[in-house]
């Protein structure tokens, strides 16, 4: 691990602290919203993020013809952490067991089965269906 990532080197609790305090921010500067309110904000605020993901991709690309070239793979990965923080801050705004809610939904899926590969999903064999327009 390099000098610099040590120094951001957290404990899972820790993290978890550090999302609390973001909520906490958020909800202290949230002025008349209702609680109901926050929630919707702040999973609507998960897609704005996604978006800015998705700009950072095309700006690697530069498949945004008026753009270019303007990202590097370094910002899709402080967006993508600006995701998952968002995402972390809402499951935090929905529960007071977000930990664990986050880390049992987690062990599910390491849990559960995977696919051998090879193996197409049942939908893949079946024919497509026949849409209203085309019949």
């Amino acid at each position: 691990m390099t000098a610099e990532l040590e120094e951001y080197d957290v404990t899972h609790d820790e993290m978890w602290d550090q999302v609390r305090r973001i909520r906490e921010g958020l909800d202290a500067a949230a002025g008349e919203l209702s609680a109901r309110e926050l929630v919707l904000f702040r999973v609507l605020k998960i897609g704005e993020e996604f978006g800015e993901v998705a700009e950072a991709l095309h700006g690697v690309n530069g498949t945004n013809p008026r753009k270019g070239k303007s990202h590097t793979m370094e910002d899709v990965v402080k967006e993508l952490v600006d995701v998952a923080v968002t995402t972390f801050v809402a499951l935090e705004s929905i529960t007071p067991d977000a930990q664990k809610e986050f880390e049992a939904r987690l062990q599910h899926l390491v849990d559960r089965p995977q696919r051998p590969s090879g193996e197409e999903a049942e939908f893949a064999s079946r024919p497509p269906r026949r849409s209203a327009r085309s019949a």
